[in-house]
């Protein structure tokens, strides 16, 4: 096909690694990113099956694999802070061979890196405006500046503008859960390790890679939608009092400091693309943090649409048999994120009693490897649910 310009709207995970995609395919790649670089913080991503693949079908599995987080150990401790079981990470997880678990941030560094230089990237810029035509997209930017691209796609997450452009107001699925992660001060000495704590109708989590850098911890509480343009403000309601060192987490709140806080759901849709413009990652398909999966989704879904594109036979069939590629990936991977999210937080004390004791009794159970590999195979199945078609890589522009 010919040199095709694509505009990518944002510069997390997805848009890069289409870009990268697209450039080994000899095709040409812009990127928009509303934030004014590239963004640090985040949480720690798994990438598993056959994304693992795909990184290393791209060139990148061993730039990723050098900064695995390698935790090591998870515990789940009581509201005094003693241990109630510690359990390896990895087989916890369901990691197995040479999946990786990684920063998002260190990811997006990766990605972003293998692409500088030969990929173009707009930042502290959006787009207003797409107008479709029969020869291309004329793209209005936030800023003013006009420019045409013959495709654009979305990669700009769960609450996508450039769904909501092409396709209106898309409801999401809510799955009855909020999730908040920030930094605080690892007074925990947390070393390549994390820490669970659960109460009826909320859980929390710690971990920290090295004990000289920030923890990070996780929130997330059982609710039906809720509108509130004070995230901290709920976060204290919700986790006030619970036990444990959550009221010293809560404090670090104060202060300016990056906060993510959404609700657990997902992006379910009858189509990814709207005459020129697709999209791509959770702003086609989120699975929902629950799934762990997402990443994956986003760097599967990039390596198939730049394959599919470069087939040479126009933008209609390559969107068609991308989705027809991806679906059954993805719609497997969204049911797996609905079940997460169930068994996510524990509804009452009797679920939570029947957890612990599970937990405490597990270490002591001569089939615990077992038992752990029949409850994560479902995340294993879903990870490795696709046979990734081999797409021949153009020599680079």
């Amino acid at each position: 096909m010919t040199r095709r310009e694509v505009l990518i709207s944002g510069a997390g995970l997805a848009g890069p690694a289409l870009a990268l995609a697209l450039y080994k395919h000899g095709l040409r790649a812009t990127v928009v990113e509303r934030a004014p670089a590239l963004r640090d913080g985040g949480y720690k991503v798994d990438i598993r099956g056959a994304a693992i693949e795909v990184l290393k079908r791209l060139g990148l599995y061993e730039a990723v694999r050098a900064v695995d987080t390698g935790m090591r150990h998870i515990t789940y401790v009581r509201p005094d802070g003693s241990a109630i079981a510690t359990l390896d990470a990895d087989l916890l997880m369901g990691r197995r061979g040479d999946d990786l678990e990684v920063m998002r941030t260190d990811l997006t560094r990766i990605l972003h890196a293998a692409t500088a230089g030969d990929v173009e990237y707009l930042f502290g810029e959006s787009i207003a405006g797409l107008d479709q035509r029969a020869d291309g997209v004329a793209v209005t930017f936030a800023s003013g500046a006009t420019r045409r691209f013959d495709l654009v796609v979305g990669a700009d997450g769960l609450h996508s503008a450039t769904r909501r452009a092409v396709m209106g107001d898309v409801p999401l699925r809510h799955l009855g859960a909020y999730i908040s992660i920030f930094d605080v001060p690892d007074d925990l000495g947390l070393d390549h390790e994390e820490v669970f704590f659960s109460r009826p109708g909320r859980m929390v989590f710690a971990y920290g890679t090295e004990p000289s850098e920030p923890a990070k911890v996780g929130l997330v509480f059982a609710s039906p939608v809720i509108a509130t343009d004070d995230p901290r403000r709920v976060l204290r309601e919700r986790f006030a009092g619970m036990g444990w060192r959550v009221d010293s987490f809560l404090t670090a709140l104060d202060g300016p400091r990056d906060l993510y806080f959404d609700s657990l759901s997902q992006v379910e849709l009858p189509r990814w693309s709207a005459g020129r413009v697709a999209l791509l990652g959770d702003a086609a398909h989120c699975p929902a943090p629950s799934s762990g999966q997402g990443t994956s989704l986003a760097l599967v879904g990039a390596y198939v649409l730049a394959g599919e594109l470069a087939a040479g036979d126009g933008h209609a069939a390559a969107f068609t048999r991308y989705e027809t590629v991806m679906r059954p990936f993805v719609e497997r991977n969204v049911l797996l994120g609905r079940a997460m999210a169930r068994d996510m937080v524990p509804g009452d004390r009797w679920q939570l009693a029947v957890r612990h004791h599970g937990l405490r009794t597990l270490r002591y159970n001569p089939w615990k490897r077992q038992i752990i590999e029949r409850v994560t195979r479902p995340l294993r199945q879903a990870a490795n649910a696709i046979e990734l078609p081999a797409y021949p890589m153009a020599a680079a522009v």
